[in-house]
């Protein structure tokens, strides 16, 4: 990726890629059925920026916007986004009146959430029953109660319940045996919701990994979150239906030196030079996100060829060895993108340092520049804004 004006450092969102992925996951789960598609695009649309991202969303068809908090969703509404949003975290003190107020539609996970937003009714509400994960939602020994409460509460016109959902624990692992309980379990609570007089107008159950392996849990909606980023929820499993990672993050040279053998590299010296060789200086590091871990593990990608990030990285710099080469200052290092000419990917990172692409792409930000770009037209979308993290 080439640009005229030297940037220190830069995290690139491609727009068009964001918009190509909700379309082939939209045609994914519309082959047998209709099925809606939710964009899942809290923390900061997983790094990529929230509000240009929904927006791409909504362009490609997204159905859905789901976000974690009330805040995430009152900024998407100040933005300008009036479509369906789902919000499914909340804590004691949120303002649920405003939330209400913005059209925004809440989950709740008790009975005591559920009937602190109904005072701040009437209000649109979601239920979420714990399945299995063992995480929020109602546990099993609840159902019937909230139910009950939620049906009442509806009759009273206090809130609409318009849908029930659940989350899986292990859908990036088809054959875990808790796939079948939980979509089981999920059906018994859709069973109980009927039999309690509610008639949501959507269930649903899936994630990326489900949405791409788990037909059968599809149910009226499906919620892609890292899919809609073009990055694979279940690496090595996933199908290749032709998703395209929309970030890359780039950075320049401001140094490229001779070590010679023998000499350690960055702090504590935990790269020795086996041979005469040649490092260069990138001005970025755990600062702007970049993992501490990735320090002799990770490859970045310089001058057409990836290069070991040697020693450990810094807090604004890290080190990587150029194997007797000495690019001028400037030179354009990749540390991910979509992988295309060769540069190392999100799941590359992820891979080195035994985490997950979620991680790596939700985590880089800090004192780097965020930019929006169309690669279909090949222009930008607003000048270059820094995250606020």
């Amino acid at each position: 990726m080439s640009d005229p004006v030297p940037t220190r450092a830069e995290i690139v969102v491609d727009l068009a890629a964001v918009r190509h992925n909700v379309r082939i996951l939209k045609d994914l789960v519309s082959v047998d059925g209709p099925v809606q598609l939710m964009a899942v695009v809290k923390a900061d649309g997983y790094g990529h920026g929230m509000v240009e991202v929904a927006a791409a969303a909504r362009d490609a068809g997204a159905d859905w916007l789901g976000v974690a908090t009330i805040e995430e969703a009152l900024t998407l509404r100040a933005a300008g986004d009036h479509g369906h949003l789902l919000c499914w975290l909340s804590a004691p003190g949120d303002d649920f009146a405003a939330a209400v107020a913005a059209g925004v539609e809440l989950t709740a996970y008790s009975v005591a959430e559920l009937e602190e937003i109904a005072a701040v009714g009437p209000a649109r509400v979601q239920l979420k029953v714990d399945t299995g994960l063992s995480r929020g939602g109602a546990s099993r020994s609840e159902w019937e109660h909230l139910f009950a409460v939620a049906s009442d509460l509806e009759r009273q016109g206090r809130i609409t319940v318009t849908g029930i959902w659940s989350h899986f624990a292990a859908s990036d692992e088809p054959a875990h045996p808790a796939n079948d309980a939980q979509e089981a379990a999920f059906r018994e609570a859709l069973a109980l919701a009927d039999a309690a007089g509610l008639d949501p107008d959507v269930t649903h159950l899936a994630n990326s990994a489900a949405t791409l392996l788990r037909p059968s849990s599809h149910f009226d909606l499906v919620r892609c979150g890292i899919a809609t980023y073009g990055l694979d929820p279940a690496p090595g499993t996933s199908p290749r239906v032709g998703l395209r990672p929309a970030m890359t993050v780039r950075a320049r040279l401001v140094m490229s030196k001779v070590v010679r053998a023998g000499e350690g590299v960055s702090y504590g010296h935990t790269w020795y030079a086996d041979e005469d060789t040649t490092v260069g200086v990138v001005p970025v590091g755990y600062g702007e996100g970049v993992p501490r871990a990735a320090g002799n593990t990770a490859h970045v990608w310089v001058d057409d060829s990836q290069r070991p990030i040697r020693g450990r990285v810094c807090m604004d710099q890290l080190v990587v060895e150029l194997h007797g080469e000495l690019p001028p200052t400037g030179t354009e290092v990749v540390l991910f993108g979509p992988g295309d000419l060769g540069e190392p990917t999100a799941q590359d990172w992820a891979d080195a340092v035994d985490t997950i692409s979620y991680e790596i792409v939700t985590r880089v930000g800090g004192r780097l520049t965020r930019r929006h770009v169309h690669t279909d037209t090949d222009t930008d979308t607003e000048d270059s804004v820094r995250t606020t993290r």
